[in-house]
């Protein structure tokens, strides 16, 4: 049981850094497009990219985490 939910604990880790990763850079590179646009608008003159790269990473978090939890809940009721 215990070696179960190191693998579980894992899989979460793993995902959620993935998330992170992916979540982060592409709110980055969001910010950069919009920067680089022909139309440059008032929200993006206004936004932050640094929070806005922030709110990536943390919605990669919570992205991440809950694709791994449904991916062993999958995998559970396989079984």
């Amino acid at each position: 049981m215990v070696r179960k939910t190191q693998r579980l604990l894992l899989l979460v880790v793993c995902c959620s850094i993935t998330g992170v990763i992916l979540g982060g850079t592409a709110a980055w590179a969001e910010s950069n497009l919009c920067l680089e646009d022909t139309k440059v608008t008032s929200e993006c003159l206004t936004q932050d990219p640094m929070q806005k790269t922030i709110l990536g990473m943390s919605t990669g978090l919570v992205a991440g985490a809950g694709a791994a939890c449904g991916a062993a809940w999958q995998l559970r009721h396989e079984d």
